[in-house]
């Protein structure tokens, strides 16, 4: 799972054939950090349907403002260059999967 920059943005994200998870968090947050290997495995079992990409909202906070990341974990989903939804919080593996699954 690749950690990307604001200039790599749009074209990992933006411009992507397949839809993109982006995982916007922070290395202090707790949450964040338990939901890298639930991310991970879905990562994995996704290829090829979901890319998943982080971004620290940290080091990027004018890319986190853009999209109105105001807590982390946040997880937005993008298809076709557009955020299509948006969820805040640590998820389990079978809720982020059912959530993706609905998109």
């Amino acid at each position: 799972m690749k950690t990307i920059t604001s200039q790599e943005f749009e074209t990992e994200v933006l411009q992507s054939a397949q839809p993109v998870l982006v995982d916007f968090f922070t290395e202090t947050c707790a949450p964040c950090r338990r939901l890298v290997p639930v991310l991970e495995e879905v990562a994995r079992e996704q290829t090829g349907r979901w890319k998943i990409v982080k971004v620290d909202a940290g080091a990027e906070p004018e890319l986190a403002a853009r999209f109105r990341v105001s807590a982390v974990p946040m997880l937005l989903a993008f298809h076709g260059g557009q955020c299509v939804a948006q969820r805040a919080g640590a998820r389990d593996k079978r809720d982020l999967l059912r959530w993706l699954v609905a998109l």
